[in-house]
């Protein structure tokens, strides 16, 4: 009987146990995909500073790091850019960085969109790390992959900071590839708060209704034609579950673009594409923002 008894209870504290355990394995292996679909689209790529970012912004603008929030008792470090002549308190952007990191090629980004009027704080998911090879970038990715909490924090903390201390009138998110999801999924965390979202070509973009129906802000989609993350199937999925929800959506596929299209220190520049959504892109942002 004693033998019966702890086998039975043997057995329940297994099943608990794997229970436990199931989340975690799930969510380790989403990471290690999201990494290797990262890969499969970066592995050529190197993330030197383009010449075309390193052009002088439409405008003066003020740039400087600041710290944003902090997490398991650490600061968050970000990059803020804002125009130099306006010390109003502007629209503001959380920008999101591609799997390299908060780059230089990132920051001058963030300095472009700050010329068009806007406060724009660059966040660091990756808290200081950055990557010099797809391998290092690959590392990264997964580890931030495996903690979505941790990353879903973060950019809570980069909204708090531009609506409490930017005094932000309106907040919008933009990101490209990995950030391109994660802007994506900064509008999932602030459904009825956030003002707009961009996604350049966001890898493990959902089309699930249930969670679609939740955004209350305008939305635009920048994807290539030829992308496998995501691919073309899912971007038209995910523009029909939008569209089938009264979403404002404005989804665009160029052709002949493959993923990262627009970033110009990639081997897949497209510098036709990218002109024209970088054109999309700020109207977009003007026409919801200002």
């Amino acid at each position: 009987m004693a033998k019966l008894l702890g086998l039975i209870i043997g057995t329940v504290l297994l099943i608990i146990c794997s229970h436990s355990l199931m989340p975690m394995m799930s969510q380790a292996t989403i990471a290690q995909e999201t990494a290797n679909q990262l890969w499969l689209s970066h592995q050529k790529d190197s993330p030197i500073p383009s010449p075309l970012l390193a052009q002088n912004p439409t405008a003066s603008v003020t740039e400087e790091s600041v710290t944003y929030g902090s997490l398991n008792n650490k600061d968050l470090v970000g990059y803020l850019a804002r125009p130099s002549e306006n010390q109003e308190s502007l629209p503001a952007l959380i920008v999101i960085h591609e799997w390299w990191g908060l780059n230089d090629n990132i920051k001058a980004m963030t300095r472009q969109l700050a010329a068009e009027g806007y406060t724009a704080l660059a966040v660091d998911l990756y808290r200081g790390q950055g990557a010099e090879t797809p391998e290092k970038a690959r590392e990264l990715v997964t580890q931030a992959s495996s903690t979505p909490k941790q990353l879903e924090d973060n950019l809570k903390a980069a909204y708090q900071y531009l609506q409490q201390e930017q005094k932000a009138p309106k907040i919008a998110s933009i990101g490209w590839c990995f950030g391109g999801t994660w802007s994506l999924n900064t509008a999932l965390l602030f459904p009825d708060q956030l003002d707009a979202t961009v996604i350049y070509y966001g890898g493990g973009i959902t089309t699930d209704p249930d969670q679609l129906k939740q955004l209350q802000m305008p939305i635009l989609g920048i994807f290539g034609e030829l992308d496998q993350n995501p691919p073309v199937e899912t971007v038209k999925r995910f523009e029909q579950v939008l569209n089938s929800l009264n979403k404002s959506a404005e989804i665009y596929i160029y052709e002949k673009a493959e993923h990262a299209f627009a970033n110009p220190s990639g081997t897949r520049y497209n510098a036709e594409a990218a002109k024209d959504a970088w054109t999309k892109t700020t109207a977009f942002l003007e026409k919801h923002l200002k």
